[in-house]
């Protein structure tokens, strides 16, 4: 079946999907110019005093903010759904990040304390947003096109990817601004492009859940209350725990890449220049595989989907270590560039698409506080873990136990029911 050239065709709110895309596209400005491109590089490079200095900072900075959103995740969904907040605190997160990625730029070498203030704050407000946007996804979908509308979102933010990899190219090649000293304009124009990425959101996304009653007193104590709810009905939703544990491993192994990828390049003596290029290629093949999702996951299914999108990480990992123990070729690591692309762009839709289909809307903020809770304590696992593993063991060791990581992530995968997830959503649903 040929690819529409419009998308949303068919979708009866193909606006405020797009809006809700939009956003998806806005925050690739934090990451991947700020996370995985440019920032780490600029923390390494500029602000320590010395490279290992610098990587460890990244390091530590990355692990402590996703346990900062950890921490608030939860309550924060619960919050979101007891009051009706979704759409405010969305908003307001976006808002922060995009001011806050701008100042980035004032940063100076040696400020090391202001780094942490400015770089923690915006990494927290855009994890927290990212929950409070999947947590639409319930509220603009169905379960017939859930798959389809959560991989429209994630296409868009690859195609978001593309482009600002091609301003960066231009900035770092026609402008000759290829030093990561000289990279303090694209922290201005990331913060420009979240905060322009937003306004459709702002003007269309509406909630449709209405705020609900509690027996506690305030709304903080009223959202402890949901939680503890949650908690005791976890046998309702057993199939969504069996997949956040699933979720969780494999996380281990996304977030790595992530956070690392840059660094892998600049250690393999990569310079900014061909790191763009590389970035590139990852963005272009995500985009391609999002859009094949969106094709078939809602006739396929999201497990089958998630399952062989783990083929693909276990491939693209032991193929990266395989191609630095071998001493191949630097032409080779396109090729694993394009494989991990693929991998990151099918595995992120499907598996939001999955928590959404596991998820009745009116706990849509909760859960997905959970999923996003559960998606940083993977990271925050696998990022300090493969930092002490590659120093201690070399990183093509450390990317064969990454690829392990996969492995398992597959087989709790495979416990997963899917059919008794969504039943289970729907009849929370009618319970109303």
């Amino acid at each position: 079946m040929p690819f529409p050239l419009n998308p949303f065709r068919g979708l009866p709110n193909g606006r405020e999907v797009w809006a809700w895309g939009m956003y998806d596209l806005a925050n690739q400005s934090f990451q991947l110019l700020i996370n995985t491109l440019l920032f780490s590089l600029f923390v390494a490079n500029v602000i320590a005093p010395s490279r290992q200095a610098g990587l460890a900072m990244w390091s530590r900075m990355g692990a402590l903010a996703m346990i900062l959103v950890v921490l608030l995740s939860p309550i924060a969904g619960a919050l979101a759904d007891q009051r009706a907040w979704k759409r405010k605190m969305l908003l307001t997160t976006g808002v922060i990040s995009s001011a806050l990625i701008a100042t980035l730029a004032l940063l100076q070498p040696g400020q090391i304390g202001l780094t942490w203030a400015l770089y923690l704050t915006a990494a927290v407000a855009c994890g927290l947003g990212e929950n409070f946007l999947g947590s639409f996804l319930p509220e603009i979908s169905t379960v017939k096109n859930i798959g389809r509308v959560s991989a429209i979102g994630w296409t868009m933010s690859y195609v978001g990817a593309v482009l600002l990899l091609g301003i960066t190219a231009i900035y770092a090649f026609v402008l000759e601004r290829p030093d990561i000293a000289q990279a303090r304009p694209m922290f201005v124009f990331s913060g420009l492009w979240f905060a322009a990425g937003i306004l459709p959101a702002f003007f269309l996304l509406r909630e449709k859940t209405r705020p609900q009653p509690g027996r506690a007193g305030t709304a903080i104590a009223a959202a402890f209350v949901r939680l503890a709810e949650s908690a005791r009905q976890s046998a309702r939703y057993r199939q969504l725990v069996r997949f956040f544990l699933a979720f969780f491993v494999y996380s281990m192994g996304v977030m790595t890449m992530v956070y690392f990828l840059g660094l892998i390049g600049d250690r393999l003596g990569f310079q900014l220049p061909r790191l763009i290029v590389l970035a590139l290629i990852i963005a272009v093949t995500a985009g391609a595989a999002a859009a094949i999702v969106a094709r078939v996951q809602d006739r396929v299914g999201h497990k089958r989907t998630i399952a062989a999108f783990l083929l693909a990480w276990i491939v693209a990992t032991l193929a990266m270590a395989g191609a630095e123990l071998l001493a191949v070729p630097a032409a080779a690591y396109w090729v694993v560039a394009a494989l991990i692309g693929v991998a990151l762009g099918g595995v992120g839709t499907a598996s939001r698409a999955m928590v959404g289909a596991f998820t009745p809307p009116q706990r849509a903020g909760e859960f997905f506080g959970l999923w996003g809770m559960v998606y940083k304590l993977g990271g925050i696992a696998g990022v300090l873990a493969f930092g002490f593993l590659a120093a201690k063991l070399g990183q093509p060791i450390a990317l064969l136990i990454v690829a392990a990581w996969f492995v398992a992530g597959l087989l709790l995968l495979l416990r997963v029911d899917e059919r008794e997830g969504v039943t289970a959503a729907e009849s929370a649903l009618d319970a109303r």
